[in-house]
């Protein structure tokens, strides 16, 4: 059998693409964006504006919005999310040539439910904790109190994954669409929500983009109650390497966490 897969490449500007059949990039709030000279902003990739999606939550929702209109919109065997300057790679080498293709992900597919990226380990922090510095832990209690009302059955693997110092993060992903199905329904029920109770009066625009960083903590979640679940085996995830398409600036990216550990400044931008 040949199984089909697209993977969204989530942009929100003009990148060089892989030319692999797997990927569709994606212009990620698209919705009301236009160029300098008053027209459409258009990159001559398909947007997130189209049939249905939440384009207009991008400032907050991050690559989100891309994965909900991933999920409403596409109907493959598999479906993934990467970014512009993030991609999955085997060879685990930086360089166009060397991301994924579907010849190299094609004899997993079948025997693979979840393809993620290797997992991020922070060492001296949790991931409650490293949230807690970083942005405003009152966030993380508030999604316990949703999934709590809304998914108790996983409040238990919600309590052990915050105490991990490590998890899969970037949003990144590869899975069969019944299980993709599963945790995006899962997930913006739970986000909406989250939305809605989180006042954002005070947060600066860096810091309003809390539910794409809860996403990443909470995907944890829903992917260790599968597997304590029965629903999916260990034998059926797979790791693979994330590559970075441009250079991290590893001294600020250090400093602004250093500075958030001990002198209780919150993060203001990305590195």
């Amino acid at each position: 059998m040949k199984y089909t897969v697209k993977i969204i490449i989530a942009t929100h500007k003009k990148y060089q693409m892989p030319q692999d059949q797997l990927y569709i990039p994606l212009h990620v709030g698209a919705e009301g964006k236009i160029d300098t000279c008053g027209n459409v902003l258009d990159f001559g990739y398909l947007k997130d504006n189209t049939g249905d999606n939440i384009s207009e939550l991008n400032f907050s929702f991050c690559e989100l919005t891309g994965l909900y209109w991933a999920w409403k919109n596409l109907d493959f065997d598999y479906i993934g999310l990467a970014h512009y300057r993030r991609h999955f790679s085997l060879k685990n080498k930086r360089g166009y040539n060397n991301i994924l293709t579907y010849k190299e992900l094609e004899p997993f597919l079948g025997k693979i439910e979840i393809f993620l990226p290797q997992k991020r380990r922070y060492y001296i922090e949790t991931l409650y904790s490293h949230y807690k510095h970083t942005h405003y832990a009152g966030q993380l209690d508030e999604t316990r109190k949703i999934i709590a009302e809304k998914y108790p059955e996983y409040l238990e693997c919600y309590d052990e994954v915050l105490k991990h110092t490590y998890g899969y993060m970037f949003n990144m992903m590869i899975m069969s669409k019944n299980l993709l199905n599963d945790y995006c329904e899962w997930l913006f029920n739970i986000l909406f929500e989250l939305n809605k109770r989180v006042d954002t009066s005070e947060l600066d625009d860096f810091q309003k983009r809390f539910p794409g960083r809860i996403s990443e903590i909470i995907f944890n979640v829903w992917i260790a109650q599968k597997i304590r679940s029965g629903q999916v085996k260990k034998e059926q995830i797979m790791e693979i390497p994330c590559v970075h398409m441009e250079n991290i600036n590893w001294v600020k990216k250090g400093s602004a966490f250093l500075k958030a550990k001990f002198l209780s400044r919150k993060y203001n931008g990305s590195f």
